[in-house]
C-alpha cells in the first residue's frame, strides 16, 4: 500500500480494522469518499491470506463483496487488485454487460475474491458456476444505495445462501429502516461504527454548494460559463434523465468543451470508454445521468453541477459526495429549475441547508460570476466544436447484453 501512496488511515479504516481482523461482523458508516472501501478490503484480503479461522486456498472464493453497479464493481476490485499485489490472492470482478463465458471460465480457473452486482452473481450461483459453501467474509457496499436501486431481492437470495457461518460487513453512507432491518436478519450482534458525529451534516464539509434558480432555456449557458470558473478541474454534471445527458453532452462539446457522456442508452464498452476518458484526464468533463454515475470513486473531482434538481434528498447526498473527497475541497453547483422549486425545498428542508428560496440568476448575472470564480468575459463558446465521447455514434453501436445483468434498466422500487 505504501507503494501506491497510501501510509495513513481515514477514520472508518482506524475503527473498523481491529474489529473487522478479528472477524466480527460490523456495520461501517460514513460518508461517500471517506475510505470505506479499505476500511472492509486491507481486513478482508488479510484474513482471505492468513487467518487461522478461514480455509486454505484451492480456488473457490472465501470472499464475496456485493456492490450496486458495474462502476463500483470495477472500482473496488481495481482497489483490492493493487492492494493484494504482493500476495497470491486471485480477485475476479463480475458484472453485468459482460459476457457469461468470460465470466464462468475465470470462476473456473480459480478465484479467492469475488467482487460484483447483484443480478450478474445471483445468475452465477443459479447456473452453479459461482461457488459460495466456502465463503468466509461477505461484504455488502452501498447497502442504501442498492435498497434504491431495487436490488433487495437478490441480495436476500444471496444471503440465504450462505447457511454456514461467516463474516458479514455491511457499509453504507446512510442507514434506512430496511437496511437495518436486513443487518437484523443476517448478522450476529454486529458492532455499528459511525465515523461521524451523530449531528454530523450529512454533505462533505469541504464542499463549498452554491444553489440558485436558472431558467430551463439558460442552463446550457449558464452551465458554459460555470466550467470556466477559476480552478474548475475534472467537473460532473448530473441530470436526470438519458436524454438531457445526451442532449447536454453534445450542446458543451458544441461550444468547444472536453467532454465525456455516461447514460443508460450506451452499452457497457462504450460506458467504461467514457468514465477512463474522464479518470485519465482526457476529458474533464462527464456528463451523467444517476444510475450511471454510481460508485464513480475519483478523489481529485473538483466541481459537481446538478443540471437538474435530484428527486430526493438523498440523491443530492450521493451527487454532491463526488467532489470534496478524501479530504478535497469541492464546489457543488444546484441549477433549480422554475419548475422545480417545489422540489428543492423538501431537499433543503430534509438535509438543513437554509435555502429554502434560492435566487434567480442568469448566465449574464454578477452574482454568478462572483460566487463561482468565473473570469469576467468568460463567453458561452470557448474554441472548436469536438466531439463527445459517449455520443450519438457510441449510442448506435452499442451492444445489448444478455442476463440479468444491471445493463438493464430496472424499476425503481420504494421500501
Amino acid at each position: 500500500m505504501a507503494k501506491e501512496g497510501i501510509t495513513h488511515t481515514f477514520a472508518i479504516q482506524e475503527l473498523t480494522l481491529p474489529i473487522a481482523l478479528d472477524g466480527r461482523d460490523l456495520i461501517g458508516q460514513a460518508r461517500t469518499g471517506m475510505g470505506k472501501t479499505l476500511g472492509f478490503g486491507v481486513p478482508l484480503l488479510d484474513r482471505v491470506f492468513d487467518s487461522a479461522d478461514v480455509e486454505e486456498l484451492d480456488g473457490t472464493p472465501r470472499a464475496l463483496v456485493v456492490v450496486p453497479t458495474r462502476e463500483l464493481a470495477q472500482q473496488v476490485g481495481d482497489d483490492l487488485i493493487r492492494t493484494a499485489a504482493e500476495t497470491p490472492v486471485r480477485v475476479t470482478t463480475i458484472y453485468g454487460g459482460h459476457p457469461f463465458e468470460d465470466q464462468v471460465q475465470a470462476l473456473a480457473r480459480g478465484v479467492d475474491v469475488v467482487v460484483g452486482t447483484p443480478g450478474r452473481l445471483l445468475d452465477l450461483y443459479q447456473r452453479g458456476n459461482l461457488k459460495l459453501d466456502r465463503v468466509a467474509i461477505l461484504v455488502l457496499d452501498e447497502a442504501d444505495e442498492m435498497l434504491d436501486l431495487g436490488f433487495f431481492p437478490d441480495i436476500e437470495k444471496i444471503l440465504e445462501a450462505l447457511t454456514h457461518s461467516h463474516q458479514t460487513m455491511l457499509f453504507s453512507a446512510t442507514m434506512p429502516g430496511p437496511v437495518l432491518t436486513l443487518a437484523r436478519t443476517f448478522m450476529t450482534q454486529p458492532v455499528h461504527i459511525r465515523a461521524e458525529d451523530v449531528g454530523a451534516s450529512q454533505t462533505h464539509a469541504t464542499t463549498k454548494q452554491v444553489i440558485f434558480q436558472a431558467h430551463r432555456m439558460d442552463k446550457p449557458a449558464v452551465t458554459a460559463r460555470i466550467l470556466q470558473a477559476t480552478g474548475r478541474g475534472k467537473t460532473i454534471i448530473f441530470s436526470r434523465t438519458k436524454r438531457t445527458a445526451a442532449e447536454l453532452a453534445d450542446d458543451l462539446a458544441a461550444r468547444g468543451f472536453s467532454v465525456a457522456a455516461v447514460h443508460g442508452d450506451l452499452g457497457q464498452g462504450a460506458r467504461e470508454t467514457s468514465l477512463n476518458a474522464f479518470r485519465s484526464g482526457k476529458v474533464d468533463i462527464l456528463v451523467a445521468t444517476d444510475v450511471a454515475a454510481r460508485g464513480i470513486d475519483i478523489d481529485d473531482v473538483t466541481h459537481v453541477i446538478n443540471y437538474q434538481t435530484p428527486d430526493d434528498p438523498m440523491t443530492y447526498v450521493h451527487r454532491i459526495g463526488r467532489t470534496g473527497r478524501a479530504g478535497h475541497s469541492g464546489t457543488a453547483v444546484t441549477l433549480v429549475g422554475y419548475d422545480e422549486i417545489n422540489k428543492w425545498k423538501l431537499i433543503n428542508d430534509e438535509i438543513g441547508l437554509d435555502t429554502p428560496e434560492p435566487p434567480q440568476w442568469f448566465s449574464t448575472s454578477p452574482e454568478l460570476f462572483e460566487a463561482l470564480d468565473i473570469p469576467e468575459g468568460a463567453q458561452e463558446q470557448v474554441g472548436p466544436a469536438r466531439k463527445v465521447i459517449g455520443g450519438a455514434r457510441d449510442r448506435a453501436r452499442s451492444p445489448r447484453s444478455g442476463g440479468r445483468g444491471e445493463g438493464r434498466s430496472r424499476g425503481r422500487r420504494r421500501h
